[in-house]
């Protein structure tokens, strides 16, 4: 999608994608992928998600990146935190304890910059985004984590043909094309989704969330 979707759809407040909770498909399976305590964490289009809350008080440093300097400053300031600020050539790093945010183009991120985030969550990256710019963020951003990366890659599948996306469904086939060649890819959980879900994606006649565990090799 363009910035300019992303930006207006925070400024009108139109953002049924942020939850009240960390997600329950991290909290129930994140501790079943073996990741350290310690191990630096990378969150993509991470918003203001509180999903970035928890993994910090399990003990992980989180490294977030965004593009909305709205969502960014909301996320602190809703937690009370002052955090400090310093510009680089991947954008304006917000820094406040174990969580650190990058307010900038995810696809710009320099590789050093991933060099030592040893693990992923991503929920709400991959949906969001159209075909054609999920097959250059699997070949792009994701190649730049290092070898040995494990994460949670959390999907929706639902008829595309119902609505149009973002939300985008992305099914198992896909993940596995764009994923496959260099993740190892494992099926973790299929939820259905009912209709009256809080969580659930308006105008499709059935939803379901899913989730992988991922390790690069």
């Amino acid at each position: 999608m363009e910035p300019d979707f992303w930006h207006q759809r925070w400024t009108d407040n139109q953002i049924g994608f942020h939850q009240a909770a960390p997600t329950p498909l991290l909290t129930e399976y994140w501790p079943s992928l073996g990741v350290p305590a310690g191990t630096r964490v990378f969150v993509p289009l991470a918003g203001k998600s509180l999903d970035m809350l928890w993994l910090a008080s399990q003990g992980y440093r989180v490294l977030g990146v965004e593009l909305s300097k709205l969502a960014v400053e909301q996320f602190f300031a809703e937690h009370h935190q002052a955090p400090e600020i310093r510009e680089t050539g991947s954008g304006t790093h917000y820094r406040a304890g174990e969580i650190e945010l990058i307010c900038g183009d995810a696809f710009a991120l320099d590789e050093a910059v991933l060099r030592d985030c040893s693990a992923v969550f991503d929920r709400a990256a991959l949906i969001a985004l159209p075909p054609e710019l999920r097959l250059r963020y699997a070949s792009e951003l994701y190649a730049k984590l290092p070898p040995g990366c494990r994460g949670l890659l959390v999907s929706l599948e639902y008829p595309q043909a119902e609505r149009d996306g973002p939300p985008f469904s992305v099914p198992e086939d896909e993940v596995r094309a764009l994923f496959g060649r260099d993740w190892d890819i494992d099926l973790r959980a299929r939820r259905h989704i009912p209709p009256e879900h809080p969580g659930f994606v308006s105008g499709v006649s059935k939803l379901d969330t899913v989730a992988y565990a991922l390790r690069q090799r």
